[in-house]
């Protein structure tokens, strides 16, 4: 069952699970999916993701052993699986005294899924540590994309390549302590003003232009609002919180009510954040 993969604790079964664990076995697997006609899809930390009650009828490709979850200092720079996951990155590499990664203190989820959506907040985001990245392509060939050739956006990238496979960052020299410092002055916040992680995706949707969605949604008066055992967090109203015994339609059911009250109130359209499968 993916609910057991995800975040939120809900969806159905995917018809097939595969977990990879070196880069021939990952070009074996897409190669035998397009012949046979098989939808495939990349499941990461699964912290962002809403998987419907029926499930996937398809495989499923999670990236696991060493070569995709390793983590590797050289100085001041950083190798770092797609299956790593971020929490584990930004630790280290403020043990080690090495700035850049803290903005994103707090954030689940794995260093794939990361860049691919550019993670990050007000404090900052992933992409601009980033010195290249690592990719397997529709033809199961490995490329090395360099920062300068990948446009990072607000919550986007244009990485749309099938796999991501590892990334390598730059970090910066910086005193212990003040780095540990921000560190915990970040991750306290988020943790003094979201819900706790489990039963949850983090933001449902994208801020809009000059807007910031949870306060739309709050203004809409919809902190508290429940649909069967879903609910938006009345900590942080851009937060869907699952109570036991909830179904992803439900959560399906709240999104399109938050969408429907904040645009009758504000004419704002607000868009996903998360991904629904």
């Amino acid at each position: 069952m993916l609910s057991e993969h995800t975040w939120f604790g809900l969806g159905g079964p995917a018809r097939w699970m595969l977990e990879p664990t070196h880069d021939r076995q990952l070009h074996t697997i897409l190669r035998r999916c397009e012949d046979a006609k098989v939808s495939l899809k990349v499941l990461g930390g699964g912290s962002n993701v809403l998987v419907r009650d029926a499930g996937f009828d398809g495989a499923v490709v999670r990236l696991s052993g060493p070569q995709f979850e390793d983590i590797r200092f050289e100085g001041t720079e950083v190798w770092a699986g797609a299956a790593a996951p971020m929490s584990r990155l930004v630790r280290q590499s403020v043990r080690l005294g090495l700035g850049g990664l803290e903005a994103i203190a707090g954030i689940p989820g794995t260093v794939g899924g990361g860049l691919r959506m550019n993670a990050g907040g007000r404090f900052g985001h992933l992409s601009t540590a980033v010195r290249s990245v690592r990719v397997m392509d529709q033809d199961g060939q490995i490329h090395e994309r360099q920062r300068e050739d990948v446009s990072f956006g607000y919550r986007s990238s244009d990485l749309t390549n099938r796999f991501l496979l590892a990334s390598q960052f730059e970090l910066v020299e910086t005193d212990p302590q003040e780095l540990l410092q921000r560190f915990r002055e970040i991750w306290l916040y988020k943790k003094n003003t979201q819900p706790a992680s489990r039963g949850t995706a983090g933001c449902v949707f994208k801020n809009p232009p000059r807007a910031k969605a949870g306060e739309l949604i709050d203004k809409a008066g919809l902190k508290g609002h429940q649909v069967g055992g879903a609910e938006v967090s009345d900590r942080h109203a851009n937060f869907i919180v699952c109570q036991p015994g909830a179904k992803a339609s439900d959560v399906e059911q709240l999104i399109d009510v938050i969408r429907d009250r904040v645009y009758a109130r504000f004419g704002i359209e607000l868009e996903l954040e998360i991904e629904i499968w």
